[in-house]
């Protein structure tokens, strides 16, 4: 879900409340971040601000770790964010195919997300799954062993109103 998907008054009382669970620590920075970008979808700048401001710290920094860490987005994700690995384990059992696939079905580059919102397609270093590669994710489900015909039907299963 994205912020656009919510009313972009919500931000407050959402990071109010990753505060009130997590705290204003400099220790407390990665857990209030990922809290605010599993719930808005990303990090709008008001969120970074708000956080800021709570914690002491320069917007500098918040930027750097937000931009520094894979799990966290400082712009809109899809409905789906589709992550693909391209070590050299997947690569070599085919990921490359996989790979060209996949963009072709979504029509997208690594980094980017769909004019529908519905997908993001990430380029990935190694989950440490290598031994069922090429490795896919999808939200938060693994797929090993892809193929180029395993990627179509696994897709149709988030198609809108499948899986959510």
């Amino acid at each position: 879900m994205n912020v656009d998907a919510k009313n972009k008054s919500d931000i407050p009382s959402i990071v109010q409340a990753a505060i009130a669970q997590h705290g204003t620590t400099p220790e407390a920075l990665v857990p209030l971040l990922s809290e605010v970008n599993e719930k808005l979808g990303y990090l709008p700048t008001a969120a970074l601000t708000e956080i800021s401001r709570a914690l002491r710290l320069p917007g500098s920094q918040l930027m750097a770790v937000a931009s520094f860490y894979r799990m966290l987005s400082i712009k809109p994700r899809g409905r789906h964010v589709i992550q693909f690995c391209e070590s050299a384990p997947c690569h070599v059992m085919g990921g490359r195919l996989v790979r060209r696939v996949l963009q072709e079905e979504l029509g997208l580059e690594p980094g980017e997300t769909s004019a529908d919102g519905q997908w993001t397609l990430l380029a990935v270093s190694c989950p440490g799954i290598c031994g069922v590669g090429p490795v896919l994710m999808i939200d938060e489900n693994i797929y090993g062993n892809i193929t180029p015909r395993r990627i179509r039907e696994i897709l149709r299963e988030y198609e809108v109103g499948s899986k959510e």
